[in-house]
């Protein structure tokens, strides 16, 4: 297994170059997030993913977590580096200053959980969650549990978990069974959760619990649902811990990857009932549980990118230690890397990924225009950006990893087949991604439906826009003029699909489902080019400086991703109208 160098070179170029972080910077909220500082905090961010992180992802690996009757054991280093992540405060980097953040740019946090997914992606999870559960409160909670709650989870001395799923019950929520019983101001909490991600530990001292559930006499389905937070322990006026909560752990699940994370099955209420805090109105449980699920979105995804980038390097750095052959011109004994299919492989790699990366970064910067934006319009412009974008990012980047991952595999050859290259723990890790937050086919939908139907296509005309212009600029330019004229293909194929889509929307009920996970995927490498483009420009305009070597790198990678990757996205094209008939036509009697 290669050491993990975090990419900060390329994170630098899309955040600087590619999005221009002097947008943000400008902006108001952020006059003290110079492009200085955001480097500086990087650069430590770094640091910690590759000296404290990284030599934990294959001991996490190899132990995994214990339970012990109501206790979870992380392996051997977790719990100090999650005191060390505490103690640097590194979750409060994109928080509110009212309860200890430091107010950057989302997208910096984004940057550095990018580089902590990248160095352990099952610790990683663990403030990923948490930073969700910030966002659910912040926008919903009442006052009162804000200052309660929020200051020790910004701080990341407390995290979050969030409780939907129940054995009966996956994404179809509104057959839920745990109930919320009114007691004076709390509320009691009775019933049973799965798959809770980091549910008991023992890193932290409290768990906040996120619960959807039912009150006793709500009406059926998901407008009775209503969210709650349940602590692991009682929390005083004062801020002091008291008694422990009537909830605990009552098994972990022995999982295919990830093996340092619990999963864990959560009872709530044994007793006398586990005490809970109403989030927002009774009813508006699936809204508030939305914003936290959002913002997980976008790091599964991101979580996509990451294990893409660790793929790669470890892939990368044995393709150029394993000799193995002659070279073909020369005769003499070859480095894997030297054989072209080798390169083939490595290239759809590094390509993916600095597509990935580049998408998944628009969707952090769009979310921080969204919210900061100088103006209502600049406002609503990204606010309909961020949402067409997350369900992209989220199921793109987690289809490709999985891809990205297997490559890793195989370039490694058959040792990529054993364990101790590292290699197949990142195809394991990756494989909840494409299922984790709601389904791919979830995701797809909700871009068919949600973002791109029910939005009337404002938002996905916008970004077409934005593209073409891309197109047209460089069409002037000699040595872009080839993927110009492909960008600009391309893009004119996803808005014929999208036409498509709104003419046979509302012929049949079965045509979104049969439909959207192709245009999804096909949308995905259009994107992926339009970043590819981008780059391209923003590499040949600095061709001639001192890091000519990186700017030509980067145009080898465009010219890849044009040449064998964003050709793709015409058979999910054919596939979306060729075959939306015989999707429509499938029923359980097919099979």
């Amino acid at each position: 297994m290669a050491e993990y160098v975090p990419p900060s070179r390329e994170i630098g170029f899309v955040i600087n170059e590619l999005l221009d972080y002097s947008r943000l910077a400008g902006l108001n909220d952020f006059s003290e997030a110079t492009t200085e500082l955001t480097s500086a905090v990087l650069e430590e961010a770094a640091k910690f993913a590759g000296k404290v992180m990284a030599p934990l992802n294959r001991i996490g690996d190899q132990q995994g977590i214990r339970q012990q009757g109501d206790e979870v054991i992380t392996p051997d280093g977790f719990a100090d580096a999650y005191q060390l992540f505490v103690e640097n405060q590194w979750l409060s980097l994109a928080q509110d200053p009212q309860y200890g953040g430091q107010g950057l740019p989302y997208i910096v946090h984004l940057a550095a959980s990018e580089m902590w997914n990248s160095a352990c992606a099952s610790m990683a999870i663990c403030p990923l969650l948490t930073a969700g559960g910030i966002d659910a409160l912040i926008a919903h909670a009442s006052e009162e549990l804000k200052d309660k709650y929020l200051p020790s989870l910004v701080s990341g001395k407390w995290t979050a978990t969030m409780n939907l799923t129940e054995s009966h019950a996956g994404s179809d929520l509104s057959t839920l069974k745990t109930r919320a019983e009114p007691d004076g101001e709390i509320y009691r909490i009775r019933g049973q959760k799965i798959f809770i991600t980091w549910g008991e530990h023992d890193m932290a001292e409290n768990i906040l619990h996120l619960v959807l559930a039912p009150m006793v006499d709500a009406p059926a389905g998901n407008r009775g649902l209503s969210l709650f937070l349940v602590p692991k322990f009682l929390v005083a006026d004062d801020g002091r811990l008291g008694e422990r909560n009537d909830l605990r752990v009552i098994a972990t699940e022995d999982k295919l990857g990830i093996h340092a994370s619990p999963t864990c099955v959560m009872s709530f209420g044994e007793n006398k009932g586990a005490v809970g805090y109403l989030i927002g109105q009774a009813g508006d449980g699936l809204a508030c549980m939305f914003t936290l699920m959002n913002h997980a979105r976008l790091e599964v995804g991101l979580q996509g990118l990451s294990l893409s980038e660790r793929s790669y390097q470890d892939a990368l750095a044995y393709a150029k230690d394993r000799v193995q052959g002659r070279n073909i011109k020369t005769g003499a004994p070859a480095a894997i890397i030297e054989h072209a299919d080798v390169q083939r492989m490595l290239m759809s790699m590094k390509s993916l990924t600095e597509a990935m990366r580049g998408l998944t970064y628009d969707g952090a910067f769009s979310h921080d225009l969204e919210i900061h934006g100088k103006d209502e319009t600049e406002r609503a412009v990204y606010k309909r950006r961020f949402a067409l974008l997350t369900p992209l990012i989220k199921a793109w980047c987690t289809e490709l990893v999985n891809e990205i991952t297997s490559l890793g595999i195989q370039v490694h050859g058959g040792m990529g087949f054993i364990e101790e290259t590292g290699a197949a723990q990142h195809y394991r890790d990756a494989r909840i991604l494409s299922i984790y937050e709601g389904t791919n086919g979830i995701q797809a939908n909700d871009l068919v439906e949600r973002k791109v139907l029910r939005d009337q296509g404002v938002a996905l005309a916008s970004y077409v826009a934005e593209m073409l212009e891309t197109a047209e600029r460089a069409k002037s330019v000699g040595a872009l003029e080839s993927i110009a004229i492909q960008l600009e293909d391309a893009v004119a194929n996803l808005q014929s699909a999208a036409v498509y889509v709104f003419e046979r929307a509302s012929t049949d009920q079965k045509f979104v489902g049969a439909i959207a996970y192709n245009f999804l995927m096909m949308m995905g490498y259009v994107a992926g080019g339009w970043y590819m483009a981008q780059s391209a420009e923003k590499a040949l305009a600095e061709l001639e400086s001192g890091d000519a070597t990186f700017y030509r790198k980067k145009l080898l990678s465009v010219n890849f991703y044009f040449a064998q990757m964003l050709p793709r996205h015409k058979a999910y094209l054919d596939a979306l109208v060729s075959g939306a008939d015989i999707g429509i036509e499938l029923n359980e009697e097919s099979f």
